[in-house]
């Protein structure tokens, strides 16, 4: 089994790795866009034309599926994408997990980037999803940059100002950035407050790498020896992880792998 994954950088890390813990025998294709990114600031026509050429550059090492490891790149050019795509390769978006967080109660937060808190695609998913929850949209000004960066600093300073936006009685934090997984256990911290109960952190990377295998009609295999290869793509060239992938756990997972190599 082969699955790709898309994305302008790393973000692509947390359902990489959601994949890898789900079926260590998958072989792995990472495309990422260096020469393109970030493509949150880019108009919807461009940031399409930039998933569409990244996704083919994954769908030539011929896959069973393909991830969209990126909130943004869902919202814009998932339609775009199946229809170029599928029924061939099967695409599968990733959506903030606004339903299951809301399924559990209120108060609640969620964490996104600038141009996606207020949206309405995101506005939409509240009103169809949590419906009488409290949502409180926060803008994460320069987080998921950082976090690309691998910028310590930097990702100190854009979580602390999230928090400084999150409600005290908040009782879960939605990630809708693919980024912000890589520092979740950063923005627990930042967010959890004295005497509270523990907060509850809701990411889309597990759900997105179960839905794959469902699309697949496979099924979980966790636990087994990791035998899967990892092929890096680099705005369609062959490459490696990029340096700072290195820096999340969920990085460091890929690199037990067969050793990383480039297509053939």
């Amino acid at each position: 089994m082969k699955i790709a994954l898309m994305d302008s950088g790393i973000g692509l890390l947390a359902a990489t790795a959601a994949v890898r813990r789900l079926r260590p025998d998958a072989d792995l294709v990472l495309s990422l866009d260096p020469d393109g990114m970030p493509w949150g600031p880019r108009t919807p026509e461009d940031l399409t034309g930039r998933a569409l050429a990244v996704a083919e550059a994954a769908a030539a090492h011929r896959p069973d599926a393909l991830i969209v490891g990126c909130n943004t790149a869902t919202v814009h050019a998932l339609t775009a994408l199946r229809a170029r795509l599928e029924p061939a390769l099967p695409v599968i978006g990733t959506v903030p997990a606004i339903k299951p967080a809301a399924a559990g109660g209120g108060p609640l937060a969620i964490w996104a980037t600038p141009a996606t808190t207020g949206s309405p695609y995101q506005r939409d998913l509240i009103e169809n999803f949590a419906d009488g929850v409290t949502v409180t949209e926060v803008p994460c000004w320069g987080l998921a940059e950082a976090v690309e960066r691998a910028d310590e600093t930097a990702i100190d300073a854009a979580v602390a100002a999230a928090a400084g936006l999150t409600p005290d009685d908040v009782t879960t934090v939605v990630l809708g950035c693919t980024h912000y997984e890589l520092v979740a256990e950063r923005i627990r911290a930042a967010v959890q407050r004295p005497g509270r109960p523990p907060l509850a952190l809701r990411g889309s990377a597990g759900a997105v790498a179960a839905q794959a295998l469902r699309r697949l009609g496979e099924r979980a295999a966790p636990g087994g020896p990791v035998s899967g290869t990892l092929t890096v793509l680099l705005s369609g060239r062959d490459g490696v992880l990029p340096e700072a992938a290195l820096t999340y756990a969920e990085g460091r997972l890929l690199q037990p792998l067969a050793p990383a190599r480039t297509a053939q």
